[in-house]
């Protein structure tokens, strides 16, 4: 079975999804494309040699028979009406973050999953995917540290445009932080306070940075993350969990060193594509594969997707008025409890 695809965006990350599917990975082809944009979806067709139509909307789109599964990789704050229009549609969906930027958008999908009765939703968080936090999951799972205290986490980016703003630190950035750490330690959020330090001068006015964000679980684990999207030397994500019995690093990724002029060197990545990019080939094969031997999807779920938007809104909250905001999640439903379940075995 091939799994065709419709990708709805196609920008920068909605083409890379598109090169991936089309020139690495086994079990899928790209169909159907559409774009705010219409020169862009056209462009793309035409760069990748696709046999796809492209479509004036992402409702068009959904009514073609031969598309089984999208891609939304469009603008945030359009992902929520597009994915629920593809589960109305009866199509799986493969949706990039946010899967919604309200609590109560998300909300809407969760409802309109559980009626289809299985999971044909995946939200893009790729870190679970990652063989390093992959291999902290398991160290944690395992106990092989005891009891997790804290975390600590840090997500460095060498530069930012000047369209990038103080909130979006926490919604844009910080997401991924959101999702992996309590999926580290299966535990969810209770509260989180941001504090800014000496601010750096290579951002502009507008923009605080760094941030530090403290969180507290439910069990009391206490995550700090700083964020620093102007560190310049480079793309660079840590994470350290500090146990009863020990702690457990994220490891470095893997490059050459260098004796030259009397110095030894380790290059450092500088572009998040490159950090990701096994990972990002690996959820895919796993959505695809997934459609194919089950029907149904595996990976992050809309329920985690809602996680991630209720607690990224305390951030921005945390943020704007510099105290403490507590974190107020729904009680998890049975059904993605059961999904939970079956992937933990």
């Amino acid at each position: 079975m091939t799994v065709n695809f419709g990708v709805i965006g196609t920008g920068a990350i909605g083409r890379t999804h598109i090169d991936r599917i089309t020139n690495r990975l086994a079990g899928g082809k790209i169909v159907a494309v559409t774009d705010i944009n219409d020169e862009s979806a056209k462009s793309t067709v035409e760069e990748y040699g696709l046999d796809a139509t492209v479509y004036p909307d992402d409702t068009t789109l959904l009514e073609d028979d031969h598309v089984d599964a999208v891609i939304v990789t469009s603008w945030g704050p359009a992902h929520a009406q597009s994915v629920l229009s593809a589960i109305k549609a009866g199509k799986f969906v493969f949706c990039e973050k946010p899967l919604a930027t309200t609590a109560k958008d998300a909300l809407e999908i969760v409802d309109a999953e559980m009626a289809v009765g299985k999971q044909v939703v995946q939200v893009g968080f790729m870190r679970r995917y990652d063989q390093g936090y992959k291999q902290l999951k398991s160290t944690v799972k395992n106990n092989e540290i005891g009891e997790p205290l804290m975390i600590h986490a840090c997500h460095r980016n060498q530069s930012q445009a000047e369209s990038y703003t103080t909130e979006m630190t926490a919604v844009d950035t910080l997401i991924h932080e959101i999702d992996a750490l309590h999926w580290l330690v299966n535990d969810d959020y209770k509260s989180v306070r941001v504090i800014y330090p000496k601010r750096t001068t290579k951002a502009y006015e507008h923009l605080q940075d760094p941030q530090l964000f403290i969180m507290e679980t439910l069990s009391g684990i206490i995550i700090t993350v700083e964020v620093f999207t102007n560190c310049q030397y480079g793309y660079d994500i840590q994470c350290e969990i500090v146990g009863e019995l020990g702690t457990v690093k994220l490891p470095e990724v893997p490059s050459t060193v260098m004796r030259k002029n009397a110095s030894l060197s380790q290059a450092v990545l500088t572009d998040w594509k490159d950090r990701f990019e096994d990972a990002f080939d690996a959820e895919f094969q796993d959505f695809i594969n997934s459609i194919e031997r089950h029907g149904a999807v595996q990976g992050p779920t809309t329920w985690d997707g809602y996680i991630a938007a209720v607690t990224s809104d305390a951030c921005v909250k945390a943020q704007e008025t510099g105290e403490k905001q507590e974190i107020g999640l729904k009680e998890r439903p049975a059904f993605y409890q059961e999904i939970e379940n079956v992937a933990a075995k």
